[in-house]
């Protein structure tokens, strides 16, 4: 089987062309393909396929490093953009594809960074010390002061896998404040059950959570892997529109395996 490795700021995925509709992979195919021991190694898989529908250039099919079919991933919308721009030979300056959550739009920038539109979040929930923000993906935000203190193994897991969040679970990360314009993210991720270098919802849902006043924002995002720049409008404390996530979704290597 062919197989492309991309990275979006350490986020890391593997990519196969099956526009074809030809590649039927088990869970467990899964699983074994992103373990770093025993497999390629990476964060998630993707598939490249065809929409269903006329209009889109493609469709995307998102798979944690747990065999799972997940929810939408805002790196890897911005790596399999990027991908099939490559493999489908696409030069329009407007790619749209369809995913889990629905429609999402994306530009290719020079010096290989990537744009992406995410969906609208509508229900932003503010409790006493936390955040549940929905960017595509479940998030639980958590405002700290000492972030490289954090064991975000072990806090993560416990809030991932409390009764308040199952069966599915949630992605939990810890956010400092570096600016008013900038923070500083770490991020527990489901299906990979571990720290990763970087989470495209979890920045979105992040930066929406940290802006504190109402209208338009941009926030830098700083993560394990390098800055994401999340744009979006906030018309009220509990919903954000016209979302964007800037970032660099970069070709790592290719093989057969």
């Amino acid at each position: 089987m062919q197989f492309y490795k991309y990275q979006g700021t350490g986020n890391d995925f593997i990519l196969i062309n099956n526009m074809a509709l030809e590649c039927r992979l088990s869970a467990n195919d899964i699983s074994r393909l992103c373990h770093r021991r025993f497999g390629i190694g990476a964060d998630g898989l993707m598939l490249l396929e065809p929409a269903p529908e006329g209009g889109y250039a493609f469709s995307m099919r998102y798979y944690n490093a747990d065999g799972r079919e997940s929810t939408f991933c805002g790196n890897g919308g911005r790596c399999i953009t990027a991908f099939a721009a490559q493999e489908l030979q696409l030069n329009e300056p407007e790619i749209t594809f369809l995913a889990s959550d629905g429609v999402h739009k994306a530009w290719l920038l020079p010096k290989d960074m990537v744009r992406l539109q995410m969906s609208d979040i509508k229900d932003i929930k503010a409790q006493d010390d936390y955040y549940i923000i929905n960017a595509g993906s479940p998030h639980y935000i958590v405002f700290v002061s000492q972030i490289g203190k954090i064991d975000v193994l072990r806090k993560g897991s416990a809030i991932r896998y409390s009764p308040k969040y199952m069966p599915d679970g949630i992605n939990v990360n810890f956010v400092k404040k570096i600016s008013k314009n900038s923070i500083s993210m770490r991020t527990y991720e489901r299906g990979v059950e571990d720290e990763t270098l970087s989470c495209g919802t979890g920045a979105v849902a992040a930066a929406v959570a940290f802006a504190n006043t109402l209208g338009n924002r941009t926030i830098e995002v700083f993560t394990q892997g390098g800055i994401l720049y999340v744009t979006f409008n906030k018309p009220s404390e509990t919903e954000a529109t016209d979302v964007l996530l800037t970032g660099p979704a970069v070709k790592v290597f290719e093989g057969e395996i």
